[in-house]
């Protein structure tokens, strides 16, 4: 929190009404190998440290915890299995660049913020990943930051050249003919790459670093919390179980205002995303380009975000709606992969025909509206690391990794950057929130529907 401002408080008592029930359909974990997920929890315990939520943000944080007292005990709880859930349901990329930050001075003090504090995630993931041996298709090919039209090149590249030139951070600038031949298509004007991002399988990540957690934390998997509590400790409440400590992190991500913090803060988005099948050496010959490789739209909502994975597939991920009750059904979701992922797929590779899709899901951003985080403490004896405003791999990782610290009285000059980017901001209340959401969102849309 910034200096000198009240946090919002988590209320005492708190029955947690509103679930996560992600769909079956995710592409990044169906490709993957069974695993048997932790034993729920069951009974009774009592622990040091809980940790509410193993996304990116909760795994951290328990690890954190795990190496900065190896005599203590930690208990991480999460309502799915590792990788069912948002953080194992992106598109798959470890970003440290900020995409649209201007020029000007203090804008780039706050770009060079999030540069720490992202670089720090990434670090950090890449280090769990050579110890342990994950495999998640861990890939530093750096992404392209692409636009259809010279509109969004001009609008959007054009200032994040300036941005990075400011930094000193380097860049390619591509041409339609480069995009062509290092994409195999040639359906963007023009592109940035930086050579910063990772890119991986997000949902094999979190299950490499929910099974390398340190030896003193425990985790419990399909362990919803359905009650809550805030006296004298913390103390939590699951279907077969139920748990107590003196001091806890809370890594829920959207579903924090269930617990009463950053509650009105918070905004809920689904984005929707599709996965081919294996393209067949025929079409990987006709696809051409560099291997596997990552492009991010010059226009989030209106845009399309591309993958091509080491095992030949490609992500197609567009349309991102706001859903404040975190539920997409499956007719909805089936309208955009046959109607929107189907056309951009066609659109940008003519040349692969016979390309289908394996597999669709939805998963659930959180955005504030002002784009700051929810970090910090947020009562005497709990602290927060939620709302990556859908940057959640690295600086999921890093808020996670951060909040321990905080909570630890550890000093890290990381802690200031990320107290720095401010708390979400109070939204107006419901109708007059959603109608201003939506309507922003249409604008959106409207105004930048030729970069689809």
């Amino acid at each position: 929190m910034q200096p000198g401002k009240t946090p919002p408080r988590a209320r005492p008592t708190t029955a947690i009404a509103l679930l996560p029930q992600d769909d079956r359909g995710n592409g990044w974990l169906n490709v993957l190998p069974p695993r048997q997920p932790k034993p729920a929890l069951r009974g009774e315990h009592r622990a040091d440290w809980l940790v509410l939520g193993a996304g990116f943000a909760g795994l951290a944080a328990a690890r954190r915890l795990g190496e900065l007292r190896p005599d203590e005990s930690v208990l991480l709880l999460e309502a799915q299995a590792a990788g069912e859930g948002t953080s194992g349901r992106n598109s798959g990329f470890a970003i440290d660049i900020p995409h649209n930050v201007g020029s000007h001075l203090t804008e780039l003090a706050l770009a060079e913020r999030h540069l720490r504090l992202a670089r720090a995630g990434i670090a950090c993931l890449e280090q769990s990943v050579r110890a342990a041996g994950i495999a998640c298709q861990w890939s530093r090919r750096g992404k392209y930051h692409a636009a259809v039209k010279p509109r969004g090149a001009k609008a959007v590249l054009e200032p994040l050249r300036a941005m990075l030139a400011g930094l000193g951070e380097p860049y390619r600038w591509l041409d339609r003919d480069a995009c062509r031949r290092e994409l195999g298509t040639g359906y963007f004007e023009a592109a940035v790459h930086t050579p910063g991002t990772v890119l991986l399988n997000p949902a094999a990540l979190c299950r490499g670093l929910a099974d390398s957690l340190p030896a003193n934390v425990a985790l419990c998997e399909r362990s919803p919390v359905v009650e809550f509590e805030l006296a004298n400790g913390v103390r939590v409440r699951t279907p077969e179980g139920s748990a107590y400590a003196p001091k806890a992190i809370l890594a829920t991500n959207a579903y924090a205002g269930e617990f009463g913090v950053f509650r009105g803060r918070l905004l809920g988005f689904a984005a929707m995303a599709s996965l081919t099948r294996p393209l067949t050496a025929e079409e990987r010959r006709a696809l051409g380009g560099l291997g596997d490789w990552g492009v991010t739209p010059a226009n989030a909502y209106a845009g399309t975000t591309l993958r091509c994975t080491q095992d030949h597939r490609i992500l197609i991920r567009q349309r991102i709606d706001y859903r404040p009750g975190l539920r997409m059904s499956a007719e909805e979701q089936r309208q955009v992969r046959d109607g929107g992922h189907l056309r951009s797929l066609r659109a940008r590779f003519p040349m692969l025909p016979d390309l289908s899709f394996e597999h669709s899901w939805t998963g659930f951003v959180c955005l504030s509206g002002n784009r700051a985080p929810g970090f910090g403490q947020v009562a005497g004896n709990l602290w927060a690391a939620v709302c990556q405003n859908a940057i959640g791999v690295a600086k999921g990782t890093t808020a996670g990794m951060l909040a321990a610290e905080l909570a630890l009285g550890q000093d890290d000059p990381l802690i200031g950057d990320m107290l720095a980017l401010g708390q979400p901001s109070r939204l107006p209340p419901p109708p007059i929130r959603d109608w201003g959401v939506r309507l922003r969102a249409w604008r959106e849309l409207r105004r930048n529907r030729d970069e689809v």
